[in-house]
């Protein structure tokens, strides 16, 4: 989780809230920005001329929008974790042999992180994407995490994220979710049936070595092709065996 600080630095503040703002409004002007942010459009201006300086923002015409400076960090910091590395060419095998979206995904400050996606034939178009952060309660790949993590670690997220409804069928209520996750540990996988999207189904299950949860891979399709809620027993099982797959590699290379 994010832990606070006793001195943070507030002109980094300023400049990570001005980075946020620029992604939520995919680009925009000085004031548009003095509009959304408790900042002098002089101290916007200059936080903005900063960044772009070093090669994070851009501009054009009076539009000031991120630049791929943040993609090469990002790119640096995903293909350092291993289970990336070993991942990738598990989940783009998966996503051939099921014709499905699969997800690699894993968690930091108790959100998930989508690591990486492979499309198959029939994959479905989604709101999501590489470095896409997600809550944990409501899809399969977050729920593979969240119930092999320590007690007090999912108490520690569900305190600080809550358990938000997505759709009818997410789960909003603790007991409920910690009920849902120890039938996860026992059985192995996790599954969504339309709790974070409706007419979305997902299956996933967990990396684990030695005894850590690195992280969960899934796949997602519309729920009629997981089987309207009876969830296609093949296709689970290939998502549990590329998990163990990745585990194996893990372990031993």
């Amino acid at each position: 989780m994010n832990e606070g600080t006793n001195h943070p630095v507030k002109t980094t503040e300023k400049s990570l809230e001005l980075v946020s703002k620029l992604r939520d409004l995919d680009g925009a002007r000085i004031h548009e920005l003095t509009d959304e942010l408790d900042m002098t459009k002089g101290a916007i201006h200059n936080h903005l001329s900063t960044l772009r300086q070093h090669g994070f923002v851009q501009q054009e015409g009076n539009v000031y929008h991120l630049t791929l400076q943040f993609l090469t960090l990002g790119g640096y910091v995903r293909d350092n974790i291993p289970l990336y590395q070993t991942g990738r060419p598990k989940a783009i095998q998966l996503a051939d042999d099921t014709g499905m979206l699969v997800n690699l995904a894993t968690e930091e400050n108790g959100k998930g992180v989508y690591l990486y996606q492979a499309r198959g034939e029939y994959a479905v178009n989604l709101d999501t994407h590489v470095g896409y952060r997600i809550r944990l309660h409501n899809i399969a790949v977050g729920k593979a995490i969240l119930a092999n993590l320590p007690r007090e670690r999912i108490d520690e997220i569900v305190d600080t994220w809550g358990l938000p409804g997505a759709t009818e069928n997410t789960i909003t209520e603790k007991e409920a979710l910690l009920e849902e996750l120890e039938t996860v540990r026992e059985r192995g996988y996790a599954i969504d049936d339309e709790e974070r999207t409706r007419g979305l189904a997902c299956i996933g299950a967990p990396v684990q070595v030695d005894d850590q949860v690195l992280g969960a891979i899934s796949v997602s399709a519309p729920t009629r092709r997981l089987g309207d809620g009876n969830f296609d027993g093949e296709i689970t099982g290939k998502v549990v065996s590329t998990a163990n797959e990745i585990e194996l590699d893990l372990k031993y290379n």
